[in-house]
């Protein structure tokens, strides 16, 4: 057999794992979920459950090294979070 058969058939092969990776991927993506519950948390005003499920989707994140863009934009939301909590205590104290 030609060397561009086993070529092809390499490619396929990669392409196949490649599918099957994103398919495993999708199916248990609990991190996201709990991402979406986090941001429906912070627009509704509840801070403090927002930094728990923003903490606990982190920890999903680091487990499994995915979506290290989306690591970053938790980890500052985070720090958002705990300014504007840190904020509102501070301004209660104020007459």
């Amino acid at each position: 057999m030609p060397l561009y058969i086993y070529l092809v058939f390499f490619v396929i092969g990669i392409y196949i794992v490649h599918l099957i990776r994103l398919f495993i991927l999708s199916q248990d993506n609990i991190p996201m979920a709990l991402f979406i519950k986090a941001l429906k948390e912070e627009n509704s005003g509840s801070f403090e459950e927002a930094i728990v499920s923003y903490e606990n989707a982190l920890g999903k994140f680091v487990k499994i090294n995915y979506h290290n863009s989306l690591k970053n934009k938790i980890t500052e939301k985070l720090k958002i979070l705990h300014t504007v909590i840190e904020y509102k205590k501070n301004s209660n104290f104020v007459r």
